[in-house]
C-alpha cells in the first residue's frame, strides 16, 4: 500500500515537473518560431495557397480538355398498347419491353488553337497564384521580423529606463541621508531629485506600455492568444556597417527578378494575354471528330424456324439480339460561327481590356516597388547616421554626466544642472536604442524586395 502511494505521489510530482517545463517552452520564442505559427495561422497566406490550389486545378482541367468526352448510356423502356416495335418496325399493339445501350465519343481536331492557348494561359496564371502565395507569406515574414525587432527595441529601451531609475534611486537616497545630516547645498535638493525620479518613473511606466503594445501586435500577427510572460530571443543587433553592399537601383534590379508580388503581376499580365488568343481562336471554324456504337433488345424479337416442314415463330435470344442489331457510326464535323449575337466576339472584347489592365497593374507594381526601394534605402541611410551621431553622443553626454555627478557629489553644482546632464544622457542614450532599431527594420525590408530575407 505504501509502495503504491509512492508511486503515486512521484507520477503527479513528474508530471507537474514536466507541464511546467512545457509551459516554459511553450512561453519562449524565437524569430523562426514566430515566423512558422504566423504564416501558418495567417488567413491571407490560407486565402493565397486556395486560390493557387485552384489555378492548379484549372490548368489541369485545360490539359484534359484536349482529351476525347466518351459516354456511356443504358436504358431500358416499357410500351403497352399501340406503338412502333424497334426491332420490325412495324406498327404493334401490344405490352413489350425494349433494351438501348449507346456508346458515343468526340474530341475536338482544331479549333483555332485556342485549347492551346488555353493551358498555356492556365499554366501562367497557376505560376502567378504561386507567386502570388510565396507574396503572402513574405508579407507575413517582414512584418513578423518587423514586430520583432520592435520587441526587442523596446526590451532594451526598458532596460535602459530601469538602469536610469535604479541610479536616481540612488541619487535620491544620497539626498535624503544629506537632508536629515543638514549638508544639502539647497533646499530644493531633495524635491528636485524626487522629482527627477518621478520622471525616470513615468519613462518606466512608458517604456513598459510600448513593450507591451509590440507584444500583443507580434502575438496578433501570429494570430493566437496574448502570453505575457513570454520571452523573445535575442539577435544579433549589434554590428551595424554603414554600406549595404547595393545603392537602391541594384536592390531594384534585383527585386524585379525575385519580388514575388511582381513576378506575380507579370505572369498575370502574361496569363491575360494568352486567354486573349485562346478566344480569338474561338472565332475560327472548328473540327471535331466523333463516334458512336449502339445496340438494342426486345422481348417481342421473334424470328421464322421451319421446324418438321412447319413455320413458327421463336424468340430470339438477349445475346443474339445485341449481335444482330450492332450498329457504329463516325462522323467528322465542322462548325464555322458566323453570328452568335455578338458573344464571343464582346468576350474576345473584355478580355483585350484586361491584359491592358493587368499590364497597367504590373507597371504599377513595379513602379511602387522602385519608390519604395528608394525610400526604404533612405531610410535606412538616415538611421545610420542618426546612430553615428547619437553614439558620440551618447560618450560625451556620458563624459559629462560622470563629472557632473563629481562635481555634483562635490557640493559645487547645483541639482537643476546635474538632473539636465543626467536627463541629456537618458534621452540619447534610448534615442541610440531607437536608432539602432531602425536601421535593422529598414535594411531588413531591403532584404525583402530582394527575397533574400534572413533571420539574422
Amino acid at each position: 500500500m505504501r509502495l503504491s502511494k509512492y508511486i503515486l505521489t512521484l507520477f503527479f510530482i513528474t508530471g507537474a515537473i514536466f507541464a511546467n517545463a512545457q509551459v516554459a517552452t511553450d512561453t519562449a520564442f524565437s524569430l523562426q518560431k514566430c515566423l512558422d505559427i504566423a504564416i501558418k495561422n495567417n488567413l491571407q497566406v490560407k486565402q493565397s495557397n486556395t486560390t493557387a490550389e485552384s489555378a492548379k486545378i484549372d490548368l489541369r482541367q485545360s490539359k484534359e480538355n484536349l482529351l476525347p468526352s466518351i459516354n456511356a448510356n443504358a436504358s431500358r423502356s416499357f410500351y403497352n398498347g399501340r406503338g412502333i416495335s424497334p426491332v420490325t418496325n412495324a406498327y404493334v399493339n401490344q405490352s413489350q419491353t425494349n433494351d438501348s445501350y449507346n456508346l458515343n465519343g468526340n474530341m475536338t481536331l482544331f479549333n483555332g488553337f485556342a485549347l492551346q492557348n488555353a493551358i498555356k494561359a492556365a499554366s501562367l496564371a497557376y505560376q502567378a497564384g504561386k507567386m502570388n502565395f510565396q507574396a503572402a507569406k513574405d508579407v507575413v515574414t517582414v512584418n513578423v521580423i518587423t514586430g520583432y525587432l520592435a520587441i526587442l527595441d523596446n526590451q532594451e529601451i526598458l532596460t535602459a529606463t530601469k538602469n536610469a531609475l535604479a541610479v536616481q534611486q540612488e541619487n535620491v537616497n544620497r539626498m535624503n541621508v544629506l537632508e536629515q545630516q543638514g549638508a544639502n547645498k539647497a533646499a530644493s535638493d531633495l524635491t528636485d531629485q524626487k522629482g527627477a525620479l518621478a520622471t525616470n518613473e513615468v519613462s518606466v511606466v512608458n517604456a513598459e506600455n510600448s513593450l507591451n503594445a509590440s507584444r500583443l501586435n507580434l502575438f496578433q500577427l501570429m494570430n493566437i492568444p496574448y502570453q505575457p510572460g513570454a520571452t523573445f530571443q535575442g539577435l544579433n543587433a549589434e554590428d551595424l556597417r554603414g554600406d549595404y553592399g547595393a545603392d537602391p537601383n541594384q536592390v531594384y534590379d534585383t527585386a524585379l527578378q525575385q519580388f514575388a508580388a511582381v513576378k506575380a503581376a507579370t505572369l498575370t499580365r502574361k496569363a491575360a494575354e494568352k486567354n486573349v488568343s485562346a478566344l480569338r481562336g474561338a472565332l475560327y471554324p472548328s473540327l471535331t471528330l466523333g463516334g458512336n456504337l449502339q445496340t438494342a433488345y426486345s422481348n417481342k424479337a421473334t424470328k421464322q424456324v421451319t421446324i418438321d416442314s412447319t413455320t413458327v415463330s421463336q424468340s430470339i435470344s438477349y445475346r443474339d439480339q445485341l449481335k444482330n442489331n450492332y450498329n457504329s457510326s463516325v462522323a467528322l464535323g465542322l462548325n464555322i460561327p458566323i453570328f452568335n449575337n455578338g458573344f464571343k466576339r464582346n468576350t474576345l472584347d473584355k478580355a483585350k481590356l484586361n491584359a491592358m489592365y493587368q499590364k497597367d497593374v504590373e507597371e504599377n507594381a513595379k513602379i511602387l516597388l522602385k519608390q519604395n526601394i528608394e525610400q526604404t534605402y533612405y531610410n535606412m541611410m538616415a538611421a545610420y547616421k542618426r546612430y553615428q551621431s547619437l553614439n558620440d553622443q551618447v560618450k560625451a553626454y556620458t563624459e559629462s554626466y560622470r563629472i557632473y555627478k563629481l562635481r555634483f557629489d562635490a557640493g559645487v553644482l547645483t541639482s537643476v544642472d546635474f538632473i539636465i546632464a543626467k536627463n541629456n544622457l537618458e534621452s540619447a542614450t534610448v534615442n541610440l536604442i531607437s536608432a539602432k532599431y531602425d536601421y535593422f527594420i529598414e535594411s531588413k525590408i531591403l532584404d525583402y524586395y530582394q527575397g533574400k530575407l534572413s533571420l539574422q
